[in-house]
């Protein structure tokens, strides 16, 4: 499967690159990637996203999933959310999973999991999608509440990211928590945290895979 941990270490200091525009997935363009979001005392969305992915990539090897992963290290720039979207289908992939941050207002909280609606890949992709969704959102319920601020029961149907609407398998992203808020601030900077999200999320994917 394909672990996509957003953004990366060094989009902040290449604005030209990661602010140039890539296929949508809709006939439009998006910026190739963005810097992400960070937490009030500085934690950076994608320094949250890369320990995860690895704590998630330990996981599921040990369970004998291979796993590829969008990028290599934490100090790179982009790849572009095109090129993202497209890793799943390249390497033949079960599923796609991004793991991010959100930067919401400070009295939003919670988790929730993104799906592409309606999913240019077609009903099958679409339905496999959210049935990824629903897993991965009843297995983190277990150490996180489901947001208060955005979707419905930690469900947001979204047609705006390119690398959802580019996966052609069943492809999620995951907002881990509102890194603005205090409490989900505290709780996804601490390495108990993270691991504990990493836990729930590789159960999640786990279940989706063995169904």
């Amino acid at each position: 499967m394909v672990l996509d941990p957003g953004h990366n270490g060094g989009n902040a200091a290449h604005p030209a690159t990661i602010n140039a525009p890539v296929p949508d997935g809709r006939g439009g363009t998006k910026p190739c990637n963005t810097t992400g979001t960070a937490t009030n005392a500085g934690y950076a969305e994608h320094s949250f996203t890369w320990d995860v992915a690895l704590r998630m990539r330990a996981r599921l090897t040990a369970a004998g999933v291979a796993v590829v992963l969008t990028r290599p290290n934490d100090v790179g720039v982009g790849p572009c959310v095109d090129v993202r979207g497209r890793m799943g289908a390249k390497v033949g992939a079960a599923a796609f999973v991004g793991i991010h941050g959100d930067g919401a207002a400070p009295g939003g909280r919670g988790f929730h999991v993104i799906t592409s609606s309606p999913a240019p890949a077609g009903p099958g992709v679409a339905a496999a999608s959210s049935a990824l969704a629903r897993t991965v959102r009843d297995s983190m319920t277990a150490v996180e509440p489901v947001s208060n601020y955005l979707g419905s029961a930690g469900l947001d149907p979204r047609s705006d990211l390119a690398g959802l609407n580019l996966n052609a398998v069943p492809a999620i992203y995951v907002e881990c928590g509102n890194m603005r808020n205090a409490s989900d601030a505290a709780w996804m900077s601490s390495a108990a945290g993270r691991e504990a999200i990493a836990a729930r999320l590789a159960a999640g994917v786990l279940r989706f895979l063995r169904r």
